[in-house]
């Protein structure tokens, strides 16, 4: 029999939860008193307990029963995601609450009662699972009571360690979260990631150490938050590791620019520095390519890849059929199914002659872009028809490379010493404006002043004939130098 004030079934019991929020998004709450707003939050913070609760059981209950199929889903977590409206990472979030509260019922029921938050209810199943599985209820049981009896965060973590050392000679304890360790990154909008985990204190050590390194502030140019340079520092300790070669197989190859160019375009190019603008130019045209500052910097100091193209141009085919007609009387006899032949006759010689390590694209580019002899390859017939791939060739020669290291052994923005082992190489006049790669318009600059204070924040760098260098804001008014003015004679 339910009282007055109960709903009767699920349905009613939903209907007045709806009505409920409704009328609580509905209130002015800056007219409200302080004590009845403080009133609300609690109330509040209890009601989202009891609907983590109500959820993973109705969630275990739905998934046991293979609930999804009816709606053509093929897991709980997929039917979430699109009858919900939720991101994948809410729904892996909720199938984890299911299945985390099946498997400590003692904090299901106190979320159930309104006893514990959701956020102390994740620390708690956290720490009582590094415990041996036969000890969990009793962890829950302790750490959830001294939690309702008024227990600080930060004495449930010292009942909590109390457990471990107690535990460290039992069969199979893990005192040091080995079991639980594990990172997720999960890919977002526009290739963006979101990353979290749980790192066993040795990984967290050691991550702790690289980013205070690489995170430090670099000089008065460098606002970013101390969020923006961690994230910047784990980014430079990951690309430092793919550019020792130290990550195997083709994971984290260098940036790899494919410039595809046309074979009309190609005879167009005298030599190498149009050749340069070309590449710049048809790389910014391509649908697809990065674009921006991303492009720009990645243009400085990129694997260049040409591939040449051409389309088809049945007009031209048909004149070439024209003069390999026969002459004389027979001339007016070719008949649709020889034009024919004839016309694929012709176009395969022509693909010949064009494509392939010894056809003209090859040699075009060859000569044109004034590389070494690379690999190529005879590729198959398409449209647009793929003529010739070059080999892969650094934008910056190894010789060039040697000395621009030479000159500066450290970034070459004014304050940074980072070394140039670890420094990119940036070309001052960029190569889209026809910057060439020549060792005055070179210089090392560290990952942070190349990728952000010069090709995202704007700012511009002077080189000097003496080697030092000058570096100016975009708007002029801060102007750093590598160098100090002369000292006045005693």
């Amino acid at each position: 029999m339910c009282g007055a004030d109960e709903p009767a079934s699920v349905d009613e019991a939903l209907a007045m939860l709806d009505r409920a929020l409704a009328a609580l998004t509905a209130t002015d709450a800056a007219l409200l008193p302080a004590d009845v707003q403080a009133r609300a939050l609690r109330a509040l913070e209890r009601a989202e307990a009891r609907h983590t609760a109500a959820r993973a059981r109705l969630l275990a209950a739905f998934n046991a029963q293979d609930g999804y199929e009816g709606d053509g889903h093929g897991s709980a977590r997929t039917w979430l995601r699109w009858q919900t409206r939720v991101t994948k990472a809410a729904a892996v979030a909720a199938v984890g609450w299911s299945r985390r509260l099946a498997a400590h019922p003692v904090i299901a029921q106190a979320l159930a009662d309104g006893q514990i938050s959701t956020s102390w209810a994740r620390a708690i199943c956290g720490w009582s699972e590094r415990l041996p599985e036969d000890k969990h209820d009793d962890a829950d049981q302790i750490l959830a009571g001294a939690a309702f009896r008024g227990a600080e965060l930060a004495d449930l973590a010292g009942l909590a360690e109390q457990m471990y050392e107690r535990a460290k000679h039992c069969p199979g304890g893990d005192d040091d979260g080995f079991n639980d360790r594990g990172v997720g990154l999960d890919i977002t909008f526009r290739g963006a990631g979101r990353l979290n985990g749980d790192l066993t204190p040795g990984c967290a050590a050691a991550l702790s150490a690289v980013l205070e390194a690489l995170g430090k502030r670099t000089g008065p140019e460098d606002t970013r938050t101390a969020f923006q340079r961690r994230h910047d520092a784990l980014e430079e300790a990951c690309r430092r590791l793919i550019g020792a070669g130290m990550v195997p197989a083709r994971a984290g190859q260098p940036t790899q620019v494919q410039v595809h160019m046309t074979l009309s375009q190609l005879r167009g190019l005298s030599g190498a520095p149009e050749a340069e603008a070309a590449w710049a130019a048809a790389r910014a045209g391509q649908p697809g390519w990065l674009t921006g500052p991303a492009a720009n910097a990645a243009a400085c100091d990129a694997t260049l890849v040409p591939v040449v193209t051409g389309h088809v141009d049945p007009a031209a085919l048909d004149r070439m059929v024209e003069v390999f007609r026969p002459a004389g009387p027979a001339r007016g006899l070719l008949s649709p199914a020889t034009r024919a032949r004839l016309r694929a006759s012709l176009l395969a010689m022509a693909a010949d002659a064009l494509s392939g390590p010894g056809g003209l694209a090859a040699w075009l580019r060859h000569s044109a872009l004034g590389g070494e002899p690379g690999g190529t390859a005879s590729l198959p017939l398409d449209v647009p028809l793929p003529l010739d791939a070059g080999g892969a060739e650094p934008a910056i020669p190894a010789h060039l490379r040697r000395a621009v290291t030479t000159r500066h052994s450290c970034c070459a923005f004014p304050g940074c010493d980072h070394p140039a082992s670890v420094c990119q190489i940036h070309h001052l006049v960029p190569r889209s404006q026809n910057g060439p790669t020549a060792l005055h318009n070179l210089i090392t600059l560290c990952a942070f002043h190349h990728q952000v204070v010069i090709h995202r924040w704007g700012w511009t760098l002077t080189l000097h004939p003496n080697g030092s260098t000058t570096a100016t804001s975009p708007d002029g008014r801060r102007v750093y130098h590598s160098h100090g003015p002369p000292r006045q004679a005693a």
